[in-house]
C-alpha cells in the first residue's frame, strides 16, 4: 500500500556531509511522521531523526548538532541531512513512515529498504 525508497547514500571521508532522501508514495491519506532509523548488524534499530506532521523534530543525542531533518510535504519526502560524519554513523539507514491510508483507518508503519552509509577514517 505504502511505498518508501530511501536515496543519498555512499562513501564519504570522515568529516563530510551526505543528504538522504527519502519519498513515500502509495495509499496516503495523511503521514503523522517521517523519519531515520539506522540498524547495525546483531543490534536493535535505532532512531535518529523523526519529523513530525506539525514540524516537531527529535533527534538522537548521538547525532545533534550534526545531522538535520526536513521534510516536503507537497512530494511526501523527507530528508537527513548528514554534516561532520564520524566512522561510527557508517551502518543502513532506513526511512520509516507512520501513515494513514484512509481518513478512517489506524495510523500504520511502513518502512524503507534501506539505504548504505559508509564514513571512511
Amino acid at each position: 500500500q505504502v511505498q518508501l525508497v530511501e536515496s543519498g547514500g555512499g562513501l564519504v571521508q570522515a568529516g563530510g556531509s551526505l543528504r538522504l532522501s527519502c519519498a513515500a508514495s502509495g495509499s496516503i491519506f495523511s503521514i503523522n511522521a517521517m523519519g531515520w532509523y539506522r540498524q547495525a548488524p546483531g543490534q536493535q534499530r535505532e532512531l535518529v531523526a523523526i519529523i513530525f506532521s506539525g514540524g516537531r523534530t527529535n533527534y538522537a543525542d548521538s547525532v545533534k548538532g550534526r545531522f538535520t531533518i526536513s521534510r516536503d510535504n507537497a512530494k511526501n519526502t523527507v530528508y537527513l541531512q548528514m554534516n561532520s560524519l564520524k566512522p561510527e554513523d557508517t551502518v543502513v539507514y532506513y526511512c520509516n513512515a507512520l501513515v494513514k491510508v484512509g481518513p478512517y483507518t489506524p495510523t500504520t508503519s511502513w518502512w524503507g529498504q534501506g539505504t548504505q552509509v559508509t564514513v571512511s577514517s
